[in-house]
């Protein structure tokens, strides 16, 4: 424990995260259509109470109480998502009023003294081209890379940060294997095929963006997870967290800091199903790994809780964590057969997820030792959070919310970073997800990660104790 305040770098940004089809609404306004979430959330059974993104937040009528907001806060850089469905509806020609909306939204930062933060595919890909393959098709990947230049064209004279791809594990494999997420599938050679022409859109796309504009700021932002064996000792548990490392950390930062898949990992897949692997293998053609490899500028880190895991079953087994319904298959990764999560006694929030601050610290620390630190690429925090069950209250005539749980767990992973910090990590940022309470995916409006909260009758929004902790730390840079 740190008895002393504890100083943030001088240029250290501290930002708040949300994405465009949580937070919008207006899902048919201005030209907008169909992406893979609102079919999804037509589903039955697919998302908690049959919730859908139609009207959500708002933000795309509120975006400008919401940056004023973010402004009061003292926010320095907002990390937000482009809807591929409303700029280039359906992956079609590009949609000027779509365009526009994003445009006033980065004037109303830049105006307020806040860095856009461009994230371009948080999930939600045009129905219509799901209908034909989705990231399943080679060809989503050449779409992506153009709709990226087209959002480039409008707005690269005012956003200089721009970030490909959000949680490709999520987009391929929680999608196309696990059926959690959408496009809701089941398959895992689809899960493995996704995966890679993920990899190949932002490859494609920071190669094309570099040609344009060479201090341009390129990255992507993985989900990462800390592996830890039950019994360092015994070998199905370091096997298991092996492979659950191999499959959610060096699945997607081999390619692209190495330009290879992990080859144990395909071989594991290859056990389970080896027409899969053979189908994935076709589809990594010549050249594909040197542009997915192509040079990055930042790598956005976005690490909820780490994994306790091992080979044996448990006698008591945690509650899984991350399946809101029924539609979970029996593993979102098809080599994860055998593997066991186990409790080791941490905090938990009502998600079931683990709290576990040092994890972030033995996070950062290895992925800025084993592939960061050589190319200089720097590091960022680009989510963290939490969800809790926030109960509003009315004083002195405001709402107020006590969240002292998400307090702590703002300090104790801002104090994490700090830890990362002095053992020479090069992270530059901490961006909380989520800046809003939001659709939280298959869990709809079940689950509040906001420091803000929303109240979805209403629209009003409240800041959280938590948020007004973080505006203090945000403004004297120490915790």
């Amino acid at each position: 424990m740190h008895s002393t305040p504890r100083a943030f770098p001088d240029d250290f940004l501290f930002g708040a995260a949300t994405a465009a089809f949580q937070i919008e609404g207006a899902a048919h306004v201005d030209g907008r259509r169909d992406s893979i979430w609102d079919a999804f959330c037509r589903v039955p059974g697919a998302v908690i109470n049959g919730d859908d993104g139609d009207i959500a937040c708002d933000h795309y009528d509120r975006y400008r109480d919401d940056v004023a907001l973010m402004k009061r806060m003292g926010l320095e850089t907002y990390r937000f998502s482009t809807s591929w469905s409303r700029v280039r509806p359906d992956g079609g020609p590009v949609n000027a009023a779509g365009v526009d909306f994003y445009s006033r939204l980065v004037d109303e930062l830049l105006d307020a003294g806040i860095l856009p933060w461009l994230t371009l595919y948080h999930w939600d890909l045009p129905q219509a081209l799901q209908e034909t393959g989705g990231w399943t098709s080679r060809d989503t990947a050449d779409l992506f890379t153009e709709y990226a230049l087209g959002m480039h064209d409008a707005l690269g004279d005012r956003v200089n940060v721009w970030t490909t791809l959000n949680e490709p594990w999520c987009a391929s494999f929680l999608s196309y294997t696990a059926g959690i997420h959408a496009p809701g599938h089941y398959s895992i050679a689809e899960g493995m095929l996704a995966s890679h022409h993920l990899l190949l859109a932002h490859g494609q796309t920071v190669r094309e963006l570099r040609r344009r504009d060479a201090t341009l700021n390129l990255g992507l932002t993985l989900n990462l997870t800390v592996a830890d064996p039950v019994d360092a000792a015994d070998p199905a548990d370091v096997d298991a967290a092996r492979r659950i490392d191999g499959q959610f950390n060096r699945w997607f930062l081999d390619p692209v800091f190495r330009g290879a898949y992990p080859a144990d990992i395909i071989e594991d897949i290859r056990v389970v199903d080896s027409a899969a692997v053979a189908e994935f293998e076709d589809a990594v053609r010549p050249g594909d790994l040197e542009a997915i490899a192509t040079r990055i500028d930042t790598l956005g880190v976005n690490y909820y809780h780490g994994d306790y895991v091992g080979g044996h079953e448990p006698a008591d087994p945690p509650a899984p964590g991350d399946a809101p319904t029924g539609r979970r298959a029996d593993s979102p990764f098809p080599s994860q057969t055998g593997i066991h999560w186990h409790d080791r006694g941490l905090a938990r929030t009502p998600m079931n997820w683990e709290v576990q601050p040092e994890g972030l610290t033995r996070l950062l620390v290895r992925v800025w030792e084993e592939y960061a630190a050589e190319p200089g690429v720097s590091l960022f925090v680009t989510e963290n959070g939490a969800a809790y069950d926030d109960v509003a209250v009315v004083e002195d005539g405001e709402t107020r919310i006590h969240d002292a749980e998400r307090v702590d767990f703002v300090e104790s992973h801002l104090g994490a970073i700090l830890d990362a910090v002095d053992a020479g990590v090069d992270v530059r940022g901490y961006f909380y997800w989520s800046l809003l309470d939001n659709f939280e995916w298959a869990w709809g409006y079940e689950k509040r990660f906001g420091i803000v909260r929303v109240d979805y009758e209403t629209q009003e929004r409240s800041v959280k104790d938590s948020g007004l902790a973080y505006s203090r730390i945000a403004r004297t840079r120490t915790i």
